[in-house]
């Protein structure tokens, strides 16, 4: 599938934490959400965007967002990886890819030399509204954090003048 972009309504989803508990993006409605896919837990450039989010994450709760990381590992993984870098944020469990599928995040990239399927590490910024508000088609993750935030607090100003009528 393609990759949803600004506009568009945010595929809905609902996906287990390392708990066992469900998050659904419908429950977020009224709420930002920064939705990021990485391709898999404790590897060097899943860990630099896991602690720039780590590290971003008071700011981004500051400004009204949740952040939420979903990975096709399961549960077991993502409590070691939680632990191991004291992440505060929401890791979601997609083993069958099937939301990446739905948001344009699973495809061919080349690993090692070799084509394989996997995870195109991506970024959505959700709005309060459902709709993408921001998209990060190719990600790297050293500093995505901050662009992350800093489109959050553009998107946020746009959203008040359109209130304000200016």
């Amino acid at each position: 599938m393609s990759m949803p972009v600004r506009g568009d309504p945010a595929p809905d989803f609902a996906l287990p934490d390392e708990r066992g508990a469900v998050h659904r993006l419908a429950d977020q409605r009224g709420r930002w959400t920064v939705v990021y896919f990485y391709p898999e837990d404790d590897t060097p450039g899943c860990t630099v965007e896991a602690c720039a989010f780590r590290d971003a994450n008071d700011d981004l709760v500051a400004a009204g967002a949740t952040v939420w990381g979903i990975s096709p590992d399961d549960a077991a993984s993502h409590v070691r990886f939680r632990t191991k870098f004291v992440l505060n944020f929401t890791l979601l469990s997609d083993a069958g890819h099937a939301v990446a599928d739905r948001y344009g995040a699973w495809g061919e990239k080349i690993r090692g030399g070799k084509r394989t399927l996997g995870i195109l590490r991506s970024t959505f910024l959700v709005g309060p509204d459902g709709r993408i508000a921001r998209a990060w088609p190719k990600v790297t993750p050293d500093g995505h954090a901050a662009e992350v935030r800093e489109a959050l607090a553009a998107a946020r100003a746009e959203l008040d003048a359109g209130r304000d009528g200016r």
